[in-house]
C-alpha cells in the first residue's frame, strides 16, 4: 500500500454484513436511499438520527439476496454496532464482526478493496475531495444535515421511499425550504484543518494537504477540503472555490 506522510488524519475504514430475512426491511427503515434499489456497487447513503442530521455516513451494496456490506469510517464502527443492536432487536438479521476494507481509486472513483494491494489512500482522499465524496467520522457525527452534503444529488437520498429515522424533518427541509449552506470545494492556505473544525462560520467536512505541497515538501503549505458554507461566506473568506462535479454544481433545493 502506497503511504504518503502528511499532517493530516488518513482515514481508516471497517465493513460489516448484514443478512437476514429482515435486512432488507429493518435498513430500509433506516436508511436515506431506496435499499430495494440496491445493487453491487457502493451508494453512499447515511443513517439520521432524530434531528434529521446524519449519525453515520456509510457506503452500501447488495452483495448477495439478503445480504448487504456497509462500510463506515473505523471510529465509528463500535457506535454504529450498538444502533443496529438497539433498533434491531425484534428483527431477524446478523451483523458480522467489523473487518478492515481500504480505500482504493479504479477507474478515477474512489471505491474499497479488501486487500491493501495497489491501495493509496492519499489519492482516494484527493479524489474524493474533488467529486464530494465526503466521509462521517466519529468528530462529525450529528453535525450536517444530508441536503448540506448535496447526498441527495448523489443518489443517497430518496424522498419518495417512506419512512426512515430523521425523515419526518429531513423531508421537511427538502419540501419546505433549503439549507443556507451546503458543500463545496475549496483549497486553503495553512495548517490542514481537522474534520469538524470551523473557520471562522465555515465548516470543514473533510480535509487534506495540497497534493502538491505534501509531494514535493514535508512542509504543508495548504491544504484541499470540502465544507459547509453558505456562498456568501465563502466570498468574504481567504479560501479559493474549486469546481465539483456539475451534478454537485446544481442547487441544493428541490426544483420547482
Amino acid at each position: 500500500m502506497t503511504v504518503t506522510t502528511t499532517s493530516s488524519t488518513m482515514p481508516q475504514f471497517q465493513q460489516l454484513t448484514i443478512q437476514g430475512d429482515d435486512a432488507e426491511k429493518f435498513l430500509q427503515g433506516q436508511l436515506t436511499c431506496d435499499v430495494i434499489k440496491l445493487g453491487l456497487s457502493y451508494q453512499a447513503a447515511a443513517i439520521g438520527n432524530l434531528k434529521g442530521r446524519i449519525e453515520f455516513g456509510i457506503w452500501i451494496k447488495k452483495q448477495a439476496e439478503k445480504q448487504y456490506d456497509v462500510v463506515i469510517s473505523a471510529d465509528c464502527a463500535d457506535s454504529f454496532k450498538t444502533h443496529l443492536k438497539k433498533y434491531g432487536a425484534f428483527s431477524k438479521f446478523e451483523t458480522s464482526t467489523p473487518i478492515a476494507i481500504y480505500p482504493c481509486v479504479l477507474d478515477e472513483m474512489p471505491t474499497f478493496s479488501h486487500t491493501d494491494e495497489k491501495c493509496d489512500t492519499w489519492k482516494w482522499m484527493a479524489r474524493s475531495l474533488a467529486i464530494g465524496n465526503y466521509w462521517i467520522v466519529a468528530a462529525t457525527q450529528g453535525e450536517f444535515q444530508p441536503q448540506e452534503l448535496r447526498l441527495h444529488q448523489r443518489g443517497g437520498m430518496d424522498y419518495d421511499k417512506g419512512c426512515y429515522l430523521g425523515q419526518e424533518v429531513i423531508a421537511r427541509i427538502y419540501f419546505k425550504s433549503a439549507p443556507k449552506a451546503f458543500l463545496h470545494y475549496v483549497q486553503g492556505a495553512g495548517n490542514v484543518p481537522a474534520a469538524g473544525e470551523k473557520l471562522g462560520k465555515i465548516q470543514v467536512v473533510n480535509a487534506m494537504a495540497n497534493a502538491q505541497d505534501s509531494l514535493h515538501s514535508s512542509h504543508n503549505k495548504g491544504f484541499d477540503a470540502l465544507v459547509i458554507a453558505r456562498p456568501e461566506h465563502l466570498a468574504d473568506s481567504d479560501l479559493t472555490i474549486l469546481e465539483l462535479p456539475p451534478t454537485l454544481q446544481a442547487d441544493v433545493a428541490r426544483p420547482k
